[in-house]
């Protein structure tokens, strides 16, 4: 009984981001990619009218405070949704939250007045790609050595697109 317990599944659930939730964003942010923003820049984009996120906790882990397990944080302007960051923690990479966190932010924005949806990646982010052409994301450009790594590797920027209607 008690190894079940300690084996069960973990349990997710995804709420509103929130002003008291951006050290905690900024800290996974900073554990995934390689050009981190701070809390502080988390809040000021939160706090744009026509911004908004959502986060991830577990609601199951056996200690008091699960760690972030992913977030997303996008805006919607004239018609126009953008997914300006998304993260999930490493150790939740394969329980769907990139998937369920980019529905969030599409129905949002689709209530927002969005009649599409942008977001730029790195065209070696093989996961990153995956999922965003299972939701019907179509590369619409890019933006050649866009992104470069700690190493000094470039590498561009995919702009994809996605209707939302």
């Amino acid at each position: 009984m008690l190894d079940s317990y300690f084996n069960r599944k973990p349990e997710f659930e995804i709420v509103p981001m929130a002003a008291e939730h951006c050290a905690a964003v900024a800290g996974l942010h900073a554990q995934r990619f390689s050009k981190a923003w701070n809390d502080g820049e988390f809040l000021s984009l939160l706090l744009q009218p026509n911004s908004f996120g959502y986060v991830v906790w577990q609601t199951n882990a056996l200690i008091f405070k699960a760690p972030l397990a992913g977030f997303v944080l996008a805006r919607e302007t004239a018609g126009e949704a953008e997914i300006l960051t998304i993260a999930v923690h490493e150790k939740f990479g394969r329980f769907g939250l990139g998937w369920r966190l980019m529905q969030a932010a599409m129905r949002e924005a689709g209530g927002r007045g969005g009649e599409a949806m942008f977001l730029e990646v790195d065209d070696g982010n093989e996961p990153a790609l995956g999922l965003y052409r299972k939701l019907g994301f179509q590369k619409a450009g890019e933006r050649p050595a866009y992104y470069t790594d700690a190493s000094g590797r470039r590498s561009s920027a995919l702009v994809m697109r996605r209707d939302l209607r």
